[in-house]
């Protein structure tokens, strides 16, 4: 039986909760480990801390006689390649190492500089994450961890949000709730039902006034805020839920992001620190020592230079409506897959070809691939253009 169980799905559903639930129901004790231990300026602290942990519920099971669990919440936030921005160090390979070698050993787990030839207690290890696909293949392989997709139904949905307005709404109220915002994942609605509480926060800090509200705080008289019944109507809710979501269109819209990040950029707003590509062209064929990228038999002069497949792909990911971004490697770290962002680009398909002989002109010698990203910021696709060997030759 795997030792590791993955549970996945989208984000805001609630796949920490219910796990929290289970765990209550059946009594067991929890040891927790953030994503965010699984780094450290120290090489190797996070492995030792895995396996300390795991040691350590090992022990909750011999010492108070109840069932114990391990559970790292949000792994791939942690040890997941989203990107090529995204760092692979040495603390991710050992806590991927650390991960598969007690998956396969559960009851010889070792700390570092000694060793106990006795037996542990085999502690199930639970995973939660968004994307499984981010995490090293060899961890996640069937043998040692079992996937589940946590994806609630209708049917879940509308228990688990009954439950949320358990005093306040009816089953047919719950219901219209729902429609009315049918693309919204779980916490929208815990979200929704604290903003009703919220309004009375600021309604007391209107009465109070904001520059009494800090005193009226912390030297009361020792009675508790009264506060009434927020407004549970329908009405009142959807208005709340519509300015919920017009501020995730905002956030989606504003993609500030891309004002400040150059790598997020496409090419018309990439620093310029390269000659035109004309220039590179001319000085290429003046100099003979210069290597370029392979030149084949374009249809049409602006694809010079851009090796075959490459432009029938870039008109498929854009007509597709993705951007698209463009990477490179050395050879040494195409082993490591550290590709490197070059730029992205989302507008005409004259501009990205640019982009494109531009990349392979600045790195004539070095793996250069397309990536597609779809409107969600997902990779949906990867096409390496160019190789070294293909160059050299």
């Amino acid at each position: 039986m795997p030792l590791i169980l993955g549970v996945h799905g989208r984000k805001g559903e609630g796949k920490t909760f219910m796990c929290e639930l289970v765990f209550e129901r059946m009594g067991l004790e929890v040891v927790h480990i953030s994503a965010g231990e699984l780094e450290s300026p120290d090489a190797g602290d996070p492995a030792r801390l895995i396996r300390l942990r795991y040691r350590e519920a090992a022990e909750l099971v011999k010492v108070r006689g109840h069932m114990a669990v391990l559970m790292i919440n949000d792994v791939d936030a942690g040890i997941g390649r989203v990107d090529a921005q995204t760092q692979y160090t040495v603390n991710t390979q050992l806590v991927n190492a650390t991960l598969m070698n007690i998956a396969d050993n559960p009851t010889n787990v070792q700390l570092p500089g000694s060793y106990d030839p006795e037996p542990i207690q085999r502690i199930p290890i639970l995973l939660t994450g968004n994307d499984f696909a981010t995490l090293y293949a060899p961890l996640i392989r069937d043998g040692r961890m079992e996937k589940f997709f946590w994806d609630p139904d209708r049917s879940d949905r509308l228990g688990i949000i009954g439950g949320i307005f358990d005093e306040e709404l009816r089953p047919d109220e719950v219901e219209s709730l729902v429609e009315q915002f049918p693309q919204q994942s779980i916490d929208f609605f815990s979200a929704l039902r604290s903003q009703l509480y919220d309004e009375q926060v600021r309604d007391l800090i209107q009465s109070v006034g904001i520059d009494r509200i800090a005193k009226q705080v912390v030297h009361s008289d020792g009675k508790p805020t009264e506060f009434h019944r927020p407004n549970f109507s329908l009405p009142h809710l959807f208005e709340l839920g519509q300015r919920m979501v017009r501020e995730q269109e905002r956030i989606r819209e504003l993609r500030l992001v891309e004002a400040y990040h150059t790598t997020l950029q496409g090419n018309s707003q990439r620093p310029d620190t390269t000659p035109p590509i004309q220039e590179q062209e001319q000085e290429a064929e003046h100099s003979p020592n210069q290597p370029v990228a392979p030149s084949m038999a374009p249809q049409n002069g602006s694809s010079v230079g851009v090796p075959d497949g490459a432009i029938a792909e870039l008109e498929r990911l854009l007509a597709s409506n993705h951007q698209v971004g463009i990477e490179y490697v050395d050879e040494r770290r195409f082993r490591t897959g550290s590709w490197q962002c070059y730029g992205t680009f989302k507008s005409t398909l004259d501009v990205a070809i640019a982009g494109l002989k531009a990349c392979i002109a600045e790195y004539p010698r070095a793996y250069v691939r397309i990536v597609g990203i779809s409107p969600e910021r997902r990779r949906v696709a990867e096409t390496i253009v160019q190789r070294p060997e293909a160059v050299h030759r």
